[in-house]
């Protein structure tokens, strides 16, 4: 969902706004817009999704006609490589880009088969770099896999559970990706750690939990980024 928000807030330049887009969401109601495929390469469509998208960010919106600069990052699943779109449909690169593997089917894009970002590049600090940013506040929430496996059996204790098919393709992400994050935030020069290793991807409901622990997390780091600023490190 990072290209969504990233999307709505580079269209609106609005924190508030994009919050309460998120917070005033029923998730409940959500589930309408999950269309059905038969499944060849995913079970969602996506179309549903792809209109809902049109509707938040105000059209089929170029990526030229964004307040802010934005890329979506997406992976060639044929060519096993990263794919930054930052052209073109916005709409159509978020769609791109949180195409998680198996739920959702393949994007045609440009003669390629697009799939999730996070396969190859979970924290693209990397394609911010190569957009113009010196100065780089990474954002990591993806839990250290140890302290997810705590909480895990913390869960399990209270009641054990077996997991269903999309948890299970979920946390397989969250295994592979584990590695791939470390690598991608080496060349970040801040990162925000936000406490959610607790908060399951499918949690929607825990969004407001979520940003608060963003709050706490990047308050924590405003002492250090004050002083890399002043260091001259930044423009």
């Amino acid at each position: 969902a990072g290209a969504a928000i990233g999307a709505i807030y580079a269209q609106s330049k609005d924190a508030t706004l994009t919050k309460n887009l998120v917070l005033n969401l029923d998730w409940k109601a959500a589930t309408s817009l999950v269309d059905l495929a038969l499944p060849k390469d995913g079970f969602i469509k996506g179309k549903k999704i792809t209109d809902y998208l049109r509707t938040i960010i105000g059209g089929d919106i170029e990526f030229a006609d964004l307040k802010i600069p934005l890329a979506c990052v997406a992976t060639d699943i044929l060519a096993c490589e990263e794919v930054v779109i930052k052209e073109g449909s916005v709409v159509e690169g978020i769609r791109a880009s949180i195409s998680i593997p198996a739920v959702f089917t393949l994007v045609r894009w440009k003669g390629r088969y697009l799939t999730d970002g996070g396969l190859v590049n979970p924290v693209p600090v990397s394609v911010v770099r190569g957009m113009g940013a010196d100065f780089i506040i990474a954002v990591n929430v993806m839990p250290d896999m140890r302290e997810r496996a705590r909480q895990a059996r913390r869960k399990e204790m209270r009641k054990l559970k077996k997991p269903d098919i999309f948890s299970v393709i979920m946390q397989s992400m969250n295994i592979a990706s584990c590695l791939l994050v470390r690598s991608c935030l080496e060349g970040a020069d801040i990162v925000i750690a936000p406490r959610v290793a607790h908060i399951g991807r499918t949690e929607f409901h825990k969004a407001q939990e979520c940003i608060s622990q963003g709050e706490i997390a990047a308050q924590d780091c405003v002492v250090e980024i004050k002083k890399r600023l002043k260091m001259g490190e930044a423009i």
